[in-house]
């Protein structure tokens, strides 16, 4: 099983629905919907074999002073409490939201995505045993996108007794850990990348017939998740 689709919308959903079957929501990273039925909206506005993941809240993963706070219109309680998985109420609330959703979307998939300052340290490492343990998880897919440049034996080790999936960008950094891929194509140096045609094929090679996910998150993910499912 292998499903190709963007980060967002980068069209109107209609003309998004006709090209993929699949789509990493993220609204739900800024500010969830607080009214559920806006998800069930979601839902039936997307063809029945149409899959959504979705990006964690930034309540859970980033601290008060991220610069991605300016989008949030809801506050769970003392920001200082917020972010780096740290087993408040303010966190456990905000994943509890993310699982509402999941739930009415039939979504398996949820990405946290941690931020550059996220640091391996006795404390981070801390929290999320005490985080991912605690939660109830309802057969969802985690998977963990660390940029604090954690040393490869530190994310094997907590992917596998946590039970996350190392999720990626491939062309920086290969999966360590987890029963299928999520690759996450950010561009090459910066978000204004066009993936070249070479390119495209090498991440066909590292496909290789595996089961996983492939997202682009890139100023041309529209353009270049045309062009790599055409490849396939």
């Amino acid at each position: 099983m292998l499903k190709i689709g963007c980060c967002g919308f980068p069209r109107k959903k209609d003309i998004y629905f006709k090209e993929f079957n699949l789509v990493e929501l993220q609204s739900t990273f800024y500010q969830p919907p607080k009214e559920i039925e806006t998800a069930e909206k979601w839902k039936k506005e997307a063809p029945c074999n149409f899959e959504f993941t979705l990006k964690g809240w930034q309540i859970i993963t980033h601290l008060k002073n991220s610069p991605t706070y300016k989008r949030l219109k809801e506050d769970l309680g003392r920001r200082e409490n917020y972010g780096f998985f740290k087993p408040t109420k303010e966190v456990f609330l905000a994943y509890e939201r993310m699982k509402e959703i999941a739930k009415k979307l039939k979504t398996k998939i949820i990405v946290f995505q941690s931020p550059p300052n996220f640091k391996e340290n006795k404390q981070n490492i801390k929290n999320m045993y005490e985080f991912f343990k605690k939660i109830k998880r309802d057969n969802l897919i985690f998977c963990w996108e660390e940029r604090g440049n954690w040393s490869n034996l530190a994310i094997k080790k907590i992917c596998k007794e946590l039970n996350l999936i190392h999720c990626v960008n491939p062309f920086k950094r290969k999966p360590l850990e987890g029963k299928l891929f999520y690759f996450r194509l950010h561009g090459k140096g910066s978000y204004n990348y066009q993936y070249m045609d070479k390119e495209l094929k090498e991440l066909k090679t590292m496909i290789k017939g595996k089961p996983g996910y492939v997202l682009f998150n890139n100023v041309y993910m529209w353009e270049d998740a045309i062009r790599f499912k055409k490849l396939l």
